[in-house]
């Protein structure tokens, strides 16, 4: 029995992209992965989210032709990852875990601090997609007993570097801004900077290790 991927639910967004509808993070990755390697004419970008995949397109011509070739596009399971290949992370990102919302964190979890830490840290997260400001990247798949809602008030002002989440999401605030995420930590990695070559230092389909210092 054939069990590979086929595309999610596709619309026509405008007369210049379509926007794929999937049922997780996971699937997204692993469609972008495909999207990007597949022979498709007129593809200006490829832009993931959440739960689906932004195709831009470089005219109207393009999108009658580019649906019916993802008809016929396929992708296996074992393309969706639960963890790193060989255990092996992209990157890894010290800590110091002493956020202002940490020990709020642990009463809606019902956790205790350490053990908040623990979980945040005992297991591999994957860059879903960026978004919100330059160098903010979206981490999925982290503990399950993590997840907790937004503060019911935004801050006016989150520090760069502060280790927060959100939902099924854990992130890092690349600068000075408002936010509504609860915060558990801070990090001096340097989340965005014009002066590398790749701005970002973390983007889609990368995997993330957080280690608690300090």
């Amino acid at each position: 029995m054939d069990r590979s991927l086929v595309p999610g639910v596709v619309h026509e967004y405008g007369d210049q992209a379509l926007l794929l509808e999937f049922d997780s993070t996971a699937e997204v990755l692993a469609w972008t992965e495909t999207l990007r390697s597949a022979d498709l004419l007129g593809v200006v970008d490829i832009v993931p989210a959440s739960r689906t995949v932004l195709i831009k397109l470089a005219g109207p011509r393009y999108q009658a032709p580019t649906r019916q070739r993802l008809g016929k596009l396929r992708v296996a399971p074992e393309a969706v990852p639960t963890e790193p290949a060989g255990g092996r992370v992209d990157v890894t990102i010290d800590v110091v875990y002493d956020g202002a919302d940490l020990h709020e964190v642990a009463e809606r979890t019902g956790l205790s601090p350490a053990q908040v830490v623990a979980a945040h840290t005992g297991t591999p997260w994957r860059v879903g997609f960026g978004g919100f400001a330059p160098g903010f990247a979206y981490l999925v798949g982290g503990d399950e007993r993590l997840r907790v809602p937004r503060r019911a008030e935004p801050r006016t002002s989150v520090p760069a570097g502060a280790v927060a989440l959100a939902g099924e999401f854990s992130g890092i605030y690349p600068r000075q801004s408002p936010g509504g995420w609860q915060l558990i930590g801070h990090t001096d990695a340097v989340m965005f900077d014009v002066e590398r070559e790749k701005p970002a230092l973390l983007t889609p389909g990368m995997w993330v290790q957080f280690r608690a210092i300090g």
